[in-house]
């Protein structure tokens, strides 16, 4: 392989948009109402369009003759690079609102910084992204707006998630190996930077939703490096059935 580092760092963020996008996709036909179940999921298919182009460009690096199929559906729970909070059970509603903001709260800035990648390719899978990125982050920061600052129930509800939640939120600003020479090749991008963009943002929004920012700073981390929580089996479980019952199977 010419560039295993870079091959890391594209199957990395190809994990967390298939993982989430699988997740957000099992509210499919279950939202509270359909204008916001259809989306749901929208933004999920959004997120595995993302993944594809992650997955055919790590294909390609690998030179190994695989294709995005094999990348995401012949590979086992601990080959997964994913972040543990995009594994995460979806819950009621209000969970599955503020896992998905602290996804888009570190996705959107992601994005906008990674266009200035010197990978061509890496900048221009950033670009098409980084359009998506905004409107999730619109959709999924009105929602935690509109429940914390809604009804009592509704309230205590998101209080409850962001309680959940957010030790699962360090772990995506904070640079692994792969990210950190990623970032030292001019390929990557600088998590501390992003880090106080998306901490600034995170401030804002749950300021305004009437919800206490957690205090503690302890991160929940390892999924980068493939040390998963029970729930990514479960969850590779449906995703790749058919494709290991079937292998080669073709549409």
């Amino acid at each position: 392989m010419k560039n295993q580092n870079l091959f890391h760092y594209t199957l990395q963020h190809a994990d967390n948009c298939l993982i989430l996008g699988q997740r957000l996709g099992e509210w499919c036909g279950h939202g509270p109402i359909l204008e916001q179940d259809i989306a749901m999921t929208n933004i999920s298919l959004d997120l595995i369009g993302q993944a594809r182009m992650w997955y055919q460009y790590a294909a390609e690096i690998q030179g190994e003759g695989k294709t995005e199929d094999d990348l995401a559906y012949l590979r086992d729970a601990w080959d997964y690079r994913n972040v543990l909070l995009v594994e995460q059970p979806n819950g009621d509603f209000a969970k599955t609102i503020f896992r998905q903001f602290l996804f888009d709260s570190y996705s959107c800035y992601f994005y906008e910084a990674l266009m200035n990648s010197s990978d061509e390719h890496l900048a221009a899978i950033a670009a098409k992204s980084h359009k998506e990125a905004l409107y999730h982050i619109k959709w999924s920061a009105d929602w935690v707006v509109r429940l914390g600052d809604g009804t009592e129930e509704s309230h205590e509800r998101m209080t409850a998630a962001v309680a959940e939640l957010w030790p699962y939120s360090g772990e995506l600003t904070k640079a692994n190996k792969t990210e950190a020479e990623a970032s030292k090749d001019g390929i990557g991008i600088d998590l501390q930077a992003l880090k106080e963009r998306r901490d600034a943002k995170i401030r804002e929004v749950l300021t305004e939703a009437a919800l206490t920012i957690p205090e503690s700073t302890y991160a929940h981390e390892g999924g980068k490096d493939g040390r998963h929580t029970e729930h990514l089996g479960y969850i590779l479980a449906d995703l790749q059935f058919l494709q290991r019952a079937y292998p080669g199977l073709e549409w």
